[in-house]
């Protein structure tokens, strides 16, 4: 491992993609990198045999840091607090954290379980469908076009390690689903089968719709099922990873032991 960079000053090139990787949404796409953030997330990745590229640590924590977490890089990178505090995309530092290199391109695969988010724009939505599609034995998730970044750091956040066990696409269109090969499940508000009624097929593809507007015409065109969810309380709709969390539990709850 090559020695320890010390970063102090906000010009700092490496600083300057650290701080983008942190706060940009997107800036993972032309970089090919990812960064995550605090004790849990890191720990998540070494425990999926993930080897980040750079370790980074604000400098009062080095001491403190877990040499296990810093020796699995194959570079550290040393920040001064103030610095760390200014990259930090949260709003108390976690005073370390990793820059990770994104999983190599692979197709999708079919016969897979596999939820399908389409156009879902909260972060924390999307990061919550990824833990439990992760939860539930659902190995992918495909994002359609519009779909909330996936490896950003606000859906990393939200998905607390998820992302690491499971394989993810994004910026895919409709007409690609037709590889997965599987059965497509699409939840409504108003029509279709109570999903406590079914016997649902397994592996299949459930289809998760933007928070105002749902699924879109063309993925309820080409459902299997269309399903709804009881809701004796009288609500008008539930959030959309809580419907999600509802869909895939009973998906696995239904397989055939």
């Amino acid at each position: 491992m090559e020695a320890p960079t010390i970063i102090r000053s906000r010009d700092n090139t490496l600083f300057k993609e650290l701080r983008k990787l942190a706060q940009d949404n997107t800036a993972y796409r032309k970089s090919g990198r990812f960064w995550i953030e605090g004790d849990h997330l890191c720990r998540a990745a070494l425990l999926r045999g993930l080897t980040p590229a750079i370790a980074v640590v604000c400098e009062s924590f080095v001491d403190k840091a877990q040499k296990g977490l810093l020796a699995s890089a194959t570079k550290i990178a040393i920040v001064s607090d103030a610095l760390f505090e200014e990259m930090s995309g949260l709003e108390s530092p976690s005073h370390m954290g990793f820059v990770m290199e994104l999983p190599v391109d692979a197709p999708m695969q079919a016969g897979v379980a596999t939820v399908i988010l389409d156009r879902v724009q909260d972060a924390g939505n999307v990061g919550s469908m990824l833990r439990s599609a992760a939860a539930f034995g659902f190995q992918q998730v495909v994002a359609l076009r519009g779909t909330a970044a996936l490896w950003s750091p606000k859906v990393l956040r939200a998905g607390m390690g998820a992302h690491f066990g499971l394989h993810l696409y994004e910026g895919v269109e409709v007409m690609a689903l037709e590889a997965l090969q599987i059965p497509l499940l699409v939840t409504s508000s108003h029509q279709g089968q109570w999903i406590q009624d079914l016997a649902l097929p397994f592996p299949c593809a459930w289809a998760m719709g933007h928070e105002g507007q749902g699924v879109c015409q063309e993925l309820q065109d080409r459902a299997t099922l269309h399903i709804r969810i009881g809701q004796p309380g009288g609500e008008e709709s539930l959030n959309v990873a809580a419907a999600a969390a509802i869909c895939l539990h009973a998906s696995t709850w239904g397989r055939p032991a």
